[in-house]
């Protein structure tokens, strides 16, 4: 069968020319292929304004970015055999990173497959179809990562907000095998059970393994808070290398039982204390209790989701880093984490440059991190490099 052709404007190939894989809908040229033509979810073959072919894309006419391309070939489909393909190539990446099978095998845009995301918990994997183009090639996931890795569990995690601008309905299935309870897995010599099917997400956080590998080192004997703890990535693997005491916040009360059984399961229940409520109230009261911490962990959630919210959510940032700081002792050390995109990491350093003036103290940046290798950045698209971690010594003289 033909597919169908989608015809860009003039000059707007110039990103696609780039690497980018992302066709926004006014870039289109509507009057030669409209897209109220299209099937929602279908494949099209894109065309440069002059008709020469530039790859296969598939298509979502409701949404603002409206094709994402999936492959150069304009021979190429996005069936079974490619999505094989590039779990392969995936695979390879992770094997050579990563010496046990606790990994984000793909990464959406970054492993070239948009719309796609699969952590890996060993025998257990969990996929979310993010795009509708996505969602259509569920079976065809599926028979790939059987062919790849063989799995014992497939769970189909599809909750993202990303799938309301899709249209998409929102679901959790496991759609092979049979999962009752949390999976165990291992990040940075501890263990974890994750909560995959009402967690957050996938059910946990690959992308900081290397921040929180580099806060490791670096807290033993110190008294830890751990801000938006979860399950505790942060807070338990600080116990277990040598905090002397950890408290845990988080406004979810599943997590904080989560937390309280993952230090149970290293041995470190007696270090590790909960408390729940939300961070900026947490935080207040903690302060008026004079509580005092040697390291303060502060990994929130996106505050800025959309441009529109760069301003206020910037002011969040600010608010929470100062709350933060005043819970420091005279020399302490602030972990400053953002997974908000439109958070660029120089307005991060000027939040927390702000923050550390507001209370007349002295700030060294020691460490800047990123998202881990298994969250692999497209070159072309900024997009996908959205984790930002600041080690601040904060101090007074």
């Amino acid at each position: 069968m033909m597919t169908q052709a989608l015809r860009l404007k003039k000059n707007a190939d110039r990103r696609l020319k780039a690497g980018h894989l992302w066709l926004y809908s006014n870039e289109i040229d509507t009057d030669a292929t409209p897209l109220k033509d299209f099937e929602p979810g279908a494949q099209a073959l894109v065309e440069a304004a002059g008709g020469k072919p530039l790859g296969i894309a598939y298509v979502n006419p409701h949404s603002l970015i409206c094709a994402r391309v999936v492959s150069r070939d304009p021979s190429v489909r996005l069936d079974r055999s490619l999505l094989v393909h590039r779990f392969n190539q995936a695979l390879a990446l992770r094997e050579r990173l990563y010496a046990k099978p606790f990994y984000r095998l793909v990464h959406g845009e970054g492993d070239l497959l948009p719309g796609l995301v699969v952590d890996r918990f060993d025998d257990v994997v969990v996929v979310q179809l993010n795009t509708l183009g996505m969602e259509r090639l569920g079976e065809e996931v599926v028979a790939a990562l059987d062919k790849v890795l063989a799995p014992r569990v497939i769970v189909f995690k599809n909750d993202s907000s990303g799938r309301r601008q899709e249209r998409l309905e929102a679901s959790v299935e496991v759609v092979k095998g049979s999962l009752d309870g949390p999976v165990l897995m291992e990040e940075n010599g501890v263990r974890f059970a994750v909560p995959v099917l009402d967690g957050q997400k996938t059910g946990w956080f690959y992308d900081h393994r290397p921040n929180r590998a580099w806060l490791n080192a670096l807290v033993p004997g110190k008294r830890v808070l751990d801000v938006f703890s979860y399950v505790g990535g942060w807070g338990v693997q600080a116990a277990a290398h040598g905090a002397s005491e950890v408290l845990c916040v988080d406004a979810s009360v599943p997590a904080l039982e989560r937390v309280s059984e993952n230090a149970a399961l290293n041995g470190l229940h007696e270090r590790v204390a909960v408390g729940e409520g939300d961070a900026f109230e947490a935080l207040s009261a903690l302060r008026a209790e004079g509580e005092r911490f040697d390291v303060v962990i502060l990994d929130p959630p996106a505050f800025i989701k959309k441009r529109k919210d760069i301003a206020s959510g910037e002011r969040a940032y600010s608010r929470l880093n100062r709350e933060a700081m005043r819970l420091l002792g005279r020399d302490g050390l602030l972990l400053s984490a953002s997974c908000s995109m439109h958070l660029a990491p120089e307005r991060l350093v000027e939040v927390v440059r702000g923050a550390v003036r507001h209370q007349d103290r002295h700030g060294q940046v020691i460490f800047q991190g990123h998202q881990a290798g298994d969250h692999p950045v497209h070159p072309a698209i900024p997009e996908t490099a959205y984790l930002k971690a600041l080690g601040v010594r904060v101090f007074r003289d």
